[in-house]
């Protein structure tokens, strides 16, 4: 089942083209993969690839899927894309220190005299802040196209649209790249609570929902309200406007502190001072009254009370429904039978929110067996791009991710550049319209026809690497061939060269979705 409108954009790139008939010298193991094999391997990575196969073929399936499932909890990337990440001013971490020095430079700024002098140096301040959004941006492209974990790499995508932030707010480009890095990877499999409290926690969210200005006598219910209809339990799930007003009460005091003297408190409000990195809860912030949360009342104690908040929260059936039903739609399809979304909910709730048995539960599904047979998953804007990338130069490690970002921007699903914090859609017909379809068509003109900038790397004295693309491999023959249309194979067959055979296979309906263990149907 394909998207109509794909197959007769296609027909007309194809008309021209002519058969290339010389075999790669690649070797892969695909051939003793089944096509399941293969579907698996593609929905629970950012792309099938001969090298991933490789390693399928070699541990088996079921090897493979526990290490998705259960990875190391620090899982080693290839050397070259360590080095390119430890190069980076943030790669481990940004300080309150650092924040308050880049923030008393803005200051400073603000201040010269001289207007061109003050222009210059602003300008620069904001250089400084985009050059360590687009080297967060790197950090997350290179561990999506290497890291061996890929199923932790597709979920921490999922969780950090999840829990969305907007670069351009304040300072946030200064911290996306910590955010994803600490508050989403690190619990991108684990319990949901975790993860929900490590999100809170962070300056990214404070600053983005306005917490760190929520404060006793000057309420702001801006992040109350989206932790329980975006994060948690979702429109309609029962909450009132009375549970977001007693939660933005429970949250007064939860903000932001990067001095590292404490506040001054008086001595009774001392011991509830709460301080962790940059994240502090300010006691006399506080509003100290009783409140009455999700049909529980909820004396006034300090932080304390934002723990019980989060636990009425992350248990309430409500929340195992939206985040089962929702890690379902990016996964199985746009609307996920009742069934799965049941047995996923029931998965988190016996676990206390596990995120990995939620996946598990998924996985072993019929449900989510028959997607992979013939259910459609329509690639968004990013999964596109980095499959395209990986199928392309498998393990040969890119130099330099701007074109990346860039595609991904001119796309619609740019990194950190969702305003509204309800994140991307996760839908297919959200991406499958004709605008969409014709910039595809371009980027894979550009990855197919060369290197596109991805091997020359930034800096005034890089010289490109060349490297070509390789998408007409083993893998290919022994396995995903298998899966195209007679028509998408007729129109490869007519290519006049390596770089039109790739451009058209990149631009095939069959590569837009997500690899399928059956042949698809011929489009009527």
């Amino acid at each position: 089942m394909f998207n109509p409108r794909i197959p007769k954009l296609f027909a007309v790139t194809a008309a021209s083209v002519v058969l290339i008939t010389a075999l790669s010298g690649v070797t892969s193991k695909a051939a003793e993969l089944s096509a399941h094999d293969l579907a698996l391997i593609d929905r629970l990575s950012w792309g099938v690839n001969a090298s991933t196969a490789d390693q399928v073929h070699r541990i088996g399936v079921a090897a493979w899927l526990q290490q998705q499932l259960h990875p190391a909890a620090d899982t080693a990337l290839p050397a070259p894309v360590n080095a390119q990440i430890d190069a980076m001013p943030d790669a481990h971490g940004v300080t309150p220190a650092g924040l308050l020095a880049l923030q008393e430079q803005a200051k400073e700024a603000n201040q010269i005299p001289d207007e061109e002098q003050r222009k210059a140096a602003k300008q620069a301040q904001q250089q400084a802040m985009n050059d360590r959004a687009k080297q967060a941006a790197a950090r997350s492209i290179l561990r999506a196209l290497y890291a061996p974990d890929q199923l932790r790499e597709r979920m921490s995508w999922f969780w950090m649209n999840h829990f969305n932030v907007h670069q351009y707010k304040a300072d946030l480009r200064l911290l996306v790249g910590d955010y994803e890095d600490r508050a989403i990877r690190q619990h991108a499999l684990g319990k949901f609570g975790d993860l929900l409290r490590a999100t809170l926690r962070h300056p990214a969210m404070l600053r983005y929902l306005d917490n760190a200005g929520n404060a006793a006598g000057h309420l702001n219910e801006n992040y109350a309200r989206e932790i329980m209809e975006l994060h948690t339990m979702g429109v309609g799930s029962g909450y009132t406007q009375a549970d977001v007003e007693a939660l933005a009460k429970i949250l007064t005091g939860v903000g932001i502190d990067l001095k590292p003297e404490d506040p001054k408190l008086k001595p009774e409000l001392r011991p509830l001072l709460v301080r962790d990195g940059a994240f502090e809860f300010n006691p006399a912030r506080h509003d100290m009254s009783e409140k009455t949360f999700l049909g529980h009342v909820i004396p006034g104690s300090g932080y304390a009370e934002v723990e019980q908040a989060l636990d009425l929260i992350v248990h309430n059936p409500a929340t195992a429904q939206f985040i089962s039903r929702k890690i379902a739609v990016y996964f199985v399809s746009d609307n996920p039978p009742p069934s799965l979304i049941a047995r996923m909910a029931k998965a988190f709730t016996a676990t206390d929110g596990d995120i990995s048995a939620v996946l598990t539960a998924m996985v072993q599904s019929p449900e989510f067996d028959a997607a992979l047979k013939t259910g459609e998953r329509f690639k968004d804007p990013v999964n596109y791009v980095y499959s395209a990338v990986r199928l392309a130069y498998d393990d040969k490690v890119i130099a330099n991710t701007a074109p990346i970002q860039n595609w991904l921007n001119r796309l619609g699903e740019g990194l950190y550049n969702r305003q509204t914090p309800d994140g991307y859609a996760l839908t297919s017909e959200s991406w499958s319209g004709p605008g969409q379809m014709m910039l595809r068509f371009e980027i894979a003109r550009q990855i197919g026809s060369g290197s596109a900038g991805l091997f020359k790397p930034e800096g005034p004295d890089a010289k490109d690497r060349p490297a070509f693309p390789l998408v007409q491999n083993a893998l290919y023959f022994n396995g995903l061939r298998q899966t195209l249309s007679a028509t998408t194979r007729a129109a490869l067959d007519k290519a006049v060269s390596p770089q039109d055979w790739n451009t058209l296979y990149l631009s095939s309906p069959e590569f837009m979705y997500r690899l399928h263990a059956e042949a698809p149907h011929e489009p009527s």
